[in-house]
């Protein structure tokens, strides 16, 4: 996919291999997308970096207090998480934004990796029902509720998963998921983990 530049970028050099996460060591909230954008992530090397989901993404997190800054374009941009570590359970763009069961199987260890050295965490934010059903799954949530913006589900080890419908474009530009509601779902986040 790094070799599919949109026109915008065609000067850059696209990052094109697997994206990590990124953000606080030492989180409380882990935040579970779904895979990187092909003009954002899968360009900059970051997880919702330099896209209009990664836009809406960070201007919550500051004004809501977890970010340094309301803007994420590259790597070096000077942004800084606090408190909050941000992952995807796919590592690779997806080909048509849908990730088949054999990619999501291939990046399992790694994003189960991640989501073991965050020992802090104690609320995984969910955006978007792949995040959900890949979080749950490895976070051993039985039975599993319906997915839906704002459900929350107690893990038995204490920690809380909490759900929001995905930054994307396709849902905040309708208003599907405003500015307003997540803002509240990062202030839950924050409530649960502890402040």
């Amino acid at each position: 996919m790094a070799s599919e530049k949109r026109a915008a970028y065609s000067d850059q050099e696209y990052w094109g291999r697997p994206v990590p996460g990124f953000g606080d060591p030492l989180a409380r909230i882990l935040i579970v997308g779904l895979a990187p954008g092909a003009h954002g992530a899968n360009r900059t090397g970051r997880v919702f970096t330099g896209d209009r989901s990664g836009d809406f993404l960070f201007a919550a997190l500051h004004r809501t207090g977890f970010a340094n800054q309301p803007e994420a374009v590259s790597v070096d941009d000077g942004l800084r998480l606090t408190d909050v570590f941000i992952t995807a359970p796919v590592k690779c763009v997806p080909p048509g934004n849908r990730p088949t069961p054999d990619e999501r199987a291939m990046c399992r260890p790694f994003f189960q990796r991640e989501v073991a050295a965050l020992d802090r965490v104690r609320v995984v934010l969910v955006l978007g029902s792949i995040g959900y059903v890949a979080a749950a799954a490895e976070l051993g949530l039985r039975p599993r509720p319906s997915f839906g913006h704002g459900v929350e589900a107690a893990l038995p080890d204490g920690r809380t998963i909490l759900c929001s419908y995905h930054v994307s474009q396709q849902n905040t530009f309708t208003g599907r998921l405003t500015e307003p509601m997540f803002d509240a779902v990062l202030d839950r986040a924050r409530h649960l983990a502890g402040d």
